[in-house]
């Protein structure tokens, strides 16, 4: 991997197209008008702050992790403080599309700074970009205008507080158009949370458990080289529960059905499905079940 640049402020994104942010803690740049300050080939970015890009047409190939992403027209890419992004540019590369760029020191005392976390797309691999329609690409461009317009005036009392609430309008909207998206390749959420539960029922009866610790959604999304934010918002759409949940009942299903097997403690089973702590199992279980696991076992 090629060296890292750490980029703290927004600024330091804006100075590499020989420009200045509109404000300290929040700009938009539409990438067509501005010139690139750097060399052809493959850059890191660190990012500290949160970063927003809207594809128009461009030869750019991004790297996120271990997989490239060739991002095409009309895409919503979405990158979160402490990522770190390699671009590979091509000969005379200028980016065209939108860029909105928001440090999180604009977000403390606001509604959205109570709100950022439930964003979880920031945290997606980019691959798991946001794919968008031509309508639904309007959308969000009104949405960078009235940003920009906001920015580009003169700063009063009311510019933080609309400012805010229109990156909070937009992030709703991608919120919205995610749903969607998640809703359209239903069939290949389907797939994704049934290999999901067939490869959860092999961990728990094949001794993985007992050998690398209960399961976690974070195995499971890996698994299916999605980033652990996508898997669980793609099964908690599809399902209408969290992978967590998925887990833990399958936990409490397996568990009932060792606990009737009187050749093993609680203790034992504990450690087979994963728990370094039998006390941390007996807790989960009482939790579910309303009982402990010695009382269960009593009962029938």
């Amino acid at each position: 991997m090629s060296k890292v640049i750490n980029l703290e402020t927004v600024n330091d994104y804006c100075n590499r197209f020989n420009q200045k942010s509109q404000h300290p803690l929040v700009s938009v740049m539409d990438l067509h008008q501005l010139k690139r300050n750097s060399q052809k080939g493959i850059e890191a970015l660190r990012f500290n702050f949160y970063g927003i890009f809207l594809k128009q047409n461009a030869d750019c190939i991004l790297k996120y992790g271990r997989k490239n992403y060739d991002y095409q027209e009309g895409t919503l890419v979405f990158i979160g403080p402490e990522q770190v992004v390699q671009i590979e540019n091509g000969d005379d590369y200028v980016p065209t599309g939108y860029a909105l760029l928001f440090h999180p020191d604009l977000l403390p005392n606001t509604n959205l700074g109570q709100l950022i976390t439930k964003y979880s797309f920031f945290s997606y691999e980019l691959s798991e970009a946001l794919h968008l329609s031509e309508k639904e690409r309007q959308i969000i461009i009104d949405c960078i205008e009235k940003i920009r317009f906001e920015l580009e005036r003169d700063i009063d009392k009311h510019s933080k507080e609309l400012i805010v609430s229109n990156i909070e309008l937009f992030l709703r909207y991608c919120s919205r158009f995610y749903d969607r998206q998640f809703i359209t390749r239903d069939v290949v959420n389907e797939g994704v949370v049934h290999q999901f539960k067939k490869s959860l029922h092999q961990y728990l009866n094949s001794g993985k458990a007992s050998e690398f610790g209960c399961p976690s959604v974070g195995y499971f999304a890996q698994e299916q080289f999605l980033s652990a934010n996508y898997f669980g918002d793609l099964v908690k759409k599809e399902t209408g529960k969290s992978a967590l949940e998925i887990i833990q009942t399958k936990l409490i299903e397996v568990a009932k059905e060792r606990i009737f097997d009187p050749s093993k403690t609680v203790s034992e089973i504990a450690y087979e499905l994963g728990f370094k702590h039998p006390q941390h199992f007996s807790r989960l279980f009482k939790n579910k079940v309303g009982y402990s696991p010695n009382e269960y076992r009593m009962m029938n």
